[in-house]
């Protein structure tokens, strides 16, 4: 690709030997005939993977895939800063690894829908009541009734902040929640899907504040943090380690109409707005608990691996099987979701496969997982046991990867086939 076609597309420079960009963890990954897969089934997802760096829109990659429970691809690919669109070419470039944290964005949801799965395990809030139940003042102007389980399901009927709200406000958690609080909601039957962005992360983080009397980061250091044993896995990162967050950069042609407009209903404001937003330090040191948390692709897939384990990581229990039931149940049906304007079917809290086609590709229905602004895939699929993050940095929207990115996700399931039933994880057991 060449520079008239980069600065047109909005792209990265990408050269010729990939080698030369890809850092591969040799002693995380284990022999592929170990976890009953071709060493020739993780060469085509990896040149998948290859073929989606290509295109230029992200400067830097991370894939984590398990198999059966054991690690067969962990490698990186590309920058983790410095080779933007518009980074000249004296910038810096450092190297993405695969131990460079990065921000999971949208992702974050599913980690932070499972705290609130927890907190109804140990009984200290029951789902189907009114989040009003637990913060009274959230009832304002007709929102008494809507429940936590209508929030987890993108159903609560508040799914944008107000119009004109400054996106700074995002890290002032007192101001959003004054300012959800007065919303008008659309709708409280929850009847209808709709994409809630940013605002159900904030009522949750409220809720689960209030009952427990501590923050949602100590809540979620001590059930999934330590448990799973991350490094990473925070919400933000600690200001003394900001220099080692990979940097996000919107690439790809900047969204028109329609696109923009779902892009401005869902997070209010433009690709270019998005992107000093979230590289500044103030939402990077902040907690954003349905699009800030950061770690690795490891570490999201090791997530997901407990997940498939029914709530156990190496032998210590994180929650019940029946949690991680609760949490991929499927609640409604297949629905245009009237934020994103695309069909989608949610549990409470985790976006879900399809049959014969889902967002996890072919005969998928047993799968579950989220998307991070689009590009970063992270899931599980039971039926065929993987677990999958495939992390990155560029932000494009509609642009010309959109057949790599797909194609990754066709490939994944294309090379690992359903497994029989018997021998599938304890998650859909």
């Amino acid at each position: 690709m060449n520079a008239l076609t980069r600065r047109a597309l909005n792209t990265s420079a990408i050269p010729r030997d990939l080698s030369t960009v890809t850092t591969v963890d040799v002693a995380a990954e284990v022999a592929p005939e170990q976890a009953g897969v071709s060493a020739g089934a993780l060469d085509q997802v990896w040149s998948s993977v290859e073929r989606l760096y290509r295109t230029g829109v992200h400067p830097g990659m991370q894939l984590c895939l398990r198999h059966k429970g054991q690690v067969v691809l962990h490698r990186a690919i590309g920058h983790a800063s410095g080779n933007g669109p518009k980074d000249g070419k004296g910038a810096r470039r450092l190297p993405m690894n695969t131990d460079t944290p990065t921000c999971y964005f949208s992702a974050s949801k599913a980690v932070t829908a499972l705290l609130i799965h927890i907190l109804a395990e140990q009984g200290r809030i029951n789902l189907l009541d009114p989040v009003s139940y637990y913060c009274p003042e959230f009832a304002r102007n007709g929102k008494r009734t809507i429940t936590i389980h209508q929030v987890l399901a993108h159903r609560g009927g508040i799914p944008a902040i107000p119009r004109d709200t400054p996106l700074d406000t995002l890290w002032d958690p007192d101001a959003i929640w004054r300012l959800l609080c007065e919303a008008r909601p659309v709708e409280v039957d929850g009847a209808k899907v709709a994409y809630h962005a940013i605002t159900g992360g904030f009522v949750l983080q409220r809720v689960l504040e209030t009952v427990t009397g501590e923050s949602i980061e100590a809540f979620l250091d001590h059930h999934i943090r330590k448990p799973l044993g991350m490094k990473w896995f925070t919400y933000g990162i600690p200001s003394e380690r900001l220099q080692d967050l990979a940097t996000s950069y919107a690439t790809g042609p900047n969204p028109i109409f329609p696109v923009s407009r779902i892009l401005q209903r869902a997070l209010g404001g433009d690709m270019q707005t998005i992107e000093a937003v979230v590289n500044d330090v103030r939402f990077q040191e902040a907690v954003v608990p349905a699009a800030n948390l950061c770690g690795t692709a490891e570490e999201m897939s090791r997530f997901f691996q407990m997940m498939l384990n029914g709530g156990i990581w190496e032998g210590r229990k994180v929650c019940e099987p029946l949690t991680v039931r609760r949490a991929i149940q499927q609640f409604g049906s297949l629905q245009i979701d009237r934020t994103l304007m695309i069909p989608m079917r949610f549990s409470a809290g985790m976006m879900l496969g399809g049959e014969p086609l889902g967002i996890w590709g072919p005969h998928s229905r047993e799968a579950f997982g989220h998307v991070g602004l689009i590009n970063k895939l992270c899931w599980a699929d039971a039926s065929r046991d993987i677990s999958v993050s495939l992390i990155n940095t560029g932000l494009p929207i509609v642009a010309h990867h959109l057949p790599a990115l797909v194609g990754f996700i066709w490939t994944v399931c294309r090379e690992f086939p359903k497994v029989p039933e018997a021998e599938r994880p304890p998650a859909v057991a």
